[in-house]
């Protein structure tokens, strides 16, 4: 997870009451001086492996599909996190079909890798 100073550094000269943000697969919601930051998660990524520059799995642990419903009630922001389950199994089998053993586990478990096995690292 981003730092404060990482976050300062990526958003630059943005300025904004709250900032939607994607691509973390984590659900998160950051307090950053006068802006609220929301990650809602992933619809269908629970787990992800960046094997690209600086390599990091992110892990939700959980299977579930996430979204988030933002409001401004009386001036402040109200956040719901949702985490909901749907028929992960049946996706997991796609992956599986489609020669992509790394999201049938993140669809079937929520982790990048199973037990105490070494994360898949397509490539490496």
């Amino acid at each position: 997870m981003a730092t404060p100073t990482e976050i300062s550094q990526r958003l630059g000269e943005v300025h904004a009451r709250l900032i939607l943000c994607g691509h973390t697969h984590f659900p998160r919601v950051v307090q950053h001086g006068g802006s609220l930051i929301v990650c809602p998660g992933s619809v269908g990524g629970p787990g992800y492996i960046d094997n690209a520059g600086d390599v990091h799995v992110i892990e939700t642990g959980s299977p579930y599909a996430r979204y988030a419903i933002i409001e401004e009630r009386a001036g402040k922001w109200v956040i719901e996190q949702i985490s909901l389950q749907y028929d992960n199994l049946s996706a997991a089998r796609q992956a599986e079909k489609n020669g992509r053993p790394d999201w049938e586990i993140s669809l079937r478990t929520g982790y990048m890798r199973e037990g105490d096995e070494t994360p898949y690292f397509p490539g490496m």
